[in-house]
């Protein structure tokens, strides 16, 4: 068994974290804490979790994390660099669903987080968390930094068409839309219920957080440097994203229905739709599948990409447990096969 921790548990990623492992065969949960909740029972606080935990929240100054495998941080940023250290050399592995082992550049953590990175050595040998991307560093990290839910989406969405070198890198747009959940469990206005409902709105316009890991990623597998224009947007729904992705093509002589075919064929959380799909949020809704569906917009030198996921699942917690599961040496599936929930 994996002796598990969380810190940080009383959000939706840390109760998607619950949902989830209490499925998982190899889970053996041993801590999940919270400062304000220390002693409240996890089952008093998300009623659908009775009968699968009887453990309490207790506060992180008093967990044995130290005894566990692995810990889960779902917490804000900032909170996993500073434990870090202590865990790394106690040999507990970590996986961050915040942004502090995401960014490779300190410097770029600091400008969009507001923030010193204050564990750069650490910082250097983290893998980014995208099992499609980087499996085999995953199967050997000590620390892996999370995805972020848009950047998830987007990065799957263009990587076959920038690898391949078939796009104009410099014109790159991600038109992404978000239910409420992805903005976290807080009390701000506009997740109130009579801002979000019956409204659409973009945010962030001058500049969202998930921009640079997205431009980091797309780097990575680019023979050209990228550019890229991103807008979120808040629609009035509790789970789900779907990303619209728009790249010129360099070449249009090529069968990009092939060519995702080809490049995730075998992916056990991939679907990659017959020709003239249009994947929804609710195919996916509580699973860890991301469903892409690639179109060429009639009369343009345009790839469109659409991709479809839960941000909770293969947006947060379902992705930090197919990281877990490689980590430990363990099938990617592992408490993870559950169907999408409909309606």
């Amino acid at each position: 068994m994996i002796k598990i921790a969380i810190v940080g548990g009383t959000g939706y990623t840390g109760v998607e974290l619950l949902r989830l492992l209490a499925q998982h065969p190899k889970a053996e949960l041993r801590a999940i804490t919270s400062r304000k909740e220390a002693g409240t029972k996890v089952a008093d606080m998300f009623p659908s979790l009775r009968g699968r935990y009887d453990l309490a929240f207790s506060d992180a100054a008093d967990a044995e994390l130290r005894a566990c495998d692995v810990v889960f941080f779902a917490t804000p940023h900032g909170v996993a660099m500073a434990q870090a250290r202590e865990l790394v050399g106690a040999g507990v592995r970590i996986i961050d669903l915040a942004a502090d082992f995401r960014l490779a550049d300190p410097g770029v953590f600091e400008r969009w987080y507001k923030m010193p990175h204050s564990c750069t050595e650490l910082l250097a040998e983290s893998v980014y968390g995208l099992p499609e991307m980087n499996r085999e560093a995953i199967r050997k990290a000590r620390i892996v930094g999370n995805p972020g839910c848009y950047p998830t989406a987007a990065l799957l969405g263009f990587l076959p068409l920038v690898e391949a070198g078939l796009v104009d890198t410099d014109h790159l747009i991600a038109d992404c839309k978000s239910g409420v959940s992805g903005a976290g469990r807080k009390a701000e206005l506009n997740l109130a219920f009579a801002e979000a409902a019956d409204n659409f709105a973009a945010y962030a316009i001058g500049g969202h957080r998930h921009m640079p890991e997205i431009v980091q990623g797309l780097n990575r597998v680019s023979k050209t440097p990228v550019k890229l224009a991103f807008t979120p947007h808040l629609v009035p729904m509790i789970r789900g994203i779907l990303a619209t992705l728009y790249a010129p093509l360099k070449r249009t002589d090529v069968d990009l229905q092939a060519l995702y075919e080809k490049r995730y064929a075998g992916e056990p959380f991939i679907d990659v739709m017959r020709p003239g799909s249009s994947p929804d949020t609710r195919s996916v809704r509580a699973s860890n599948t991301i469903r892409i569906a690639v179109h060429r917009p009639q009369g343009t030198d345009l790839a469109l990409v659409l991709a479809a996921e839960d941000n909770l699942v293969k947006g947060a917690a379902g992705q930090a447990i197919q990281n877990m599961n490689l980590m430990f040496g363990l099938p990617e599936t592992t408490g993870l096969g559950a169907l999408p929930v409909v309606p």
